[in-house]
């Protein structure tokens, strides 16, 4: 989420980018409220997607994961068309595309669903039976 919004914000360092701004333009799209609520939800869904991971069940949670990030591939390869600064949004794309490829990984290999709490915090069998031999 960080990597969007800061490639973002140091684009406003490349020149031209003000003047194109200030003329009503980013990119090839014009500066509407369309383009400003798309822009705002595709910033808002990995935000979401922090508070989503904590808060759903195992499996909603792998799916949601699973979708989002592979939904956000291809947006993010997007990134690269007709920028003339490749190094920039080239590593910027590089590092957002490998923590995608992260979270797909981590959440396809999540278990299906969670440990109970009891499972989780209870001693194992042999500390068990030492604790009973003693």
């Amino acid at each position: 989420m960080f990597l969007y919004a800061y490639v973002d914000i140091l684009n406003f360092f490349t020149p031209g980018v003000i003047q194109d701004i200030l003329k009503g333009k980013v990119f090839e799209f014009g500066l509407s409220q369309t383009f400003s609520t798309t822009a705002l939800t595709l910033v808002a869904i990995p935000i979401l997607m922090v508070v989503l991971s904590m808060t759903l069940p195992a499996q909603a949670n792998r799916i949601t994961n699973l979708t989002v990030a592979s939904l956000y591939v291809p947006v993010t390869a997007f990134n690269a068309v007709g920028e003339s600064w490749l190094y920039f949004y080239g590593l910027g794309i590089v590092l957002e595309l490998i923590l995608l490829g992260l979270v797909v990984r981590y959440a396809w290999t999540w278990p299906r669903t969670a440990r109970s709490a009891t499972v989780a915090a209870s001693p194992d069998r042999g500390t068990v039976r030492a604790q009973q031999q003693a």
